[in-house]
């Protein structure tokens, strides 16, 4: 699997990058992360629509596009890794992980999205949500490989 993470801000040094590269580094996958940007100021709805159009470019064009959101469905680690091996087994080697920015993700995302998902009801910090999926794709792999990482 070839995994694509595109966040809207800038990683800086922190607790949530260095818990987010641990997790990278124990994936077999490969993974890249592409971070954008709008530095005019725009109002909200513009800047989410130009954000949006920033994410969409740095992705591959036959990617399944996941979009991170708190509207998004909930799911187990067990069903994450599920959607993983089915996408696997339909012949699908690329998955990009979309975050938005501060205020969410602009429509294009959601016409473009093959899945919403959600860490739960609550807004995350964008940081936090980097590693919480790096953790979550690292016990997925776990899973699939029928590691014991996870228990249920």
């Amino acid at each position: 699997m070839k995994i694509v993470l595109a966040a809207v801000g800038k990683a800086k040094k922190s607790p949530e990058l260095a818990l987010f590269e641990h997790f990278t580094k124990r994936l077999k996958w490969k993974i890249s992360v592409k971070e954008v940007e709008e530095k005019k100021p725009l109002p909200k709805l513009k800047r989410m629509e130009r954000e949006a159009e920033l994410l969409l470019k740095t992705i591959p064009s036959d990617a399944i596009v996941v979009a991170l959101d708190e509207r998004g469905e909930g799911i187990t680690s067990r069903d994450f890794a599920g959607k993983i091996s089915n996408w696997r087994n339909h012949g699908k080697s690329k998955i990009a992980f979309l975050i938005g920015g501060a205020d969410g993700h602009g429509k294009q995302i959601a016409e473009r999205a093959d899945f919403t998902m959600s860490f739960g009801k609550m807004v995350w910090p964008h940081m936090m949500v980097r590693a919480m999926l790096a953790e979550q794709l690292y016990r997925a792999m776990c899973i699939i490989d029928n590691h014991p990482y996870h228990r249920d």
